[in-house]
């Protein structure tokens, strides 16, 4: 009777095992499973990730810290690179992309390329699009599409994430223009000049030190700190991925300080408002 018992117990426990593993299963799919996707930087995999969601497996090529104008791909990227379905390229002349591009396509030539500038108007040669929240709805819609081709059976889960994240980004503009609706002095001052799309869109004028990639000479610092105390500029932008060395001696001469806005932040709503809050202070 004991061993019938014993016997019992132990059908149950498997069963309740095997039960619980498939339902788990349902949940959420394994890395094999999962539609591999690559991207160029941090935003694209929030946009990704956003409207794939459980369905995509995102690796990025840009890591933190790094910059896409210097970056070069490791050896274990290539090999994700190799397994992706597909490749989500900022698509507006980001220096990564100018030099790899074609050599990424040559390690996996059956990958989708989606182009996430299409149907975004550029500015002449700055490529940093996803900065302007009006132009991430655009890569946001261009990112759906290419889910779709690929994986056609899941077209209403990723239609309904999307239109969920697209709200979140409609709602990210309001706030963005209604924190800098009061503010008189629209010309801030950086150091690497990221921030024009941005800067178009709320009626705002940046000031950039480095220009073509190029820090300025003793005599174009000299340049900068007239203009800046000319303006009443008293903060300077930077990026974590540049060197803070001009920034900061300019900050120095003007009697004002250094505050960091970060363009390649993983978490894109989040950071935006962060840089929300430093520009609302900076420019007071």
């Amino acid at each position: 009777m004991r061993k019938r018992i014993l016997i019992w117990v132990g059908l149950c426990v498997i069963f309740v095992f095997a039960t619980s593993t498939v339902l788990m299963g349902t949940e959420r799919k394994s890395e094999s499973e999962m539609m591999g996707v690559m991207v160029t930087i941090f935003p694209l995999v929030d946009f990704v990730e956003n409207v794939g969601k459980d369905e995509v497996e995102v690796t990025v090529m840009v890591p933190p810290g790094a910059s896409p104008h210097t970056y070069e791909p490791t050896p274990s990227q290539l090999r994700e690179l190799s397994k992706a379905k597909i490749y989500v390229k900022v698509g507006s002349g980001v220096e990564f992309e100018l030099v790899w591009m074609n050599k990424l396509i040559e390690v996996n030539k059956n990958m989708l390329i989606c182009d996430s500038s299409r149907g975004v108007q550029l500015m002449g040669k700055d490529p940093h699009i996803w900065l302007s929240p009006l132009n991430a709805k655009i890569q946001v819609e261009n990112i759906y599409e290419a889910l779709v081709k690929i994986d056609p059976t899941n077209k209403e889960y990723y239609a309904q994430n999307k239109e969920n994240y697209l709200k979140k980004l409609d709602e990210l503009d309001r706030k963005i223009g209604d924190g800098l609706s009061g503010i008189k002095n629209r010309k801030f001052m950086v150091f690497h000049p990221a921030w024009g799309y941005f800067a178009r869109d709320y009626d705002l004028e940046q000031i950039p030190i480095e220009k073509e990639g190029k820090e300025p000479t003793a005599r174009g610092l000299a340049k900068i700190i007239k203009q800046a105390k000319t303006n009443s500029i008293t903060v300077v932008f930077v990026s974590p991925q540049f060197s803070t060395e001009s920034a900061e001696t300019i900050a120095k001469e003007i009697g004002g300080r250094v505050a960091f806005i970060n363009p390649l932040a993983r978490d894109y709503v989040t950071n935006m408002h962060t840089v929300l809050d430093e520009l609302v202070q900076g420019l007071k």
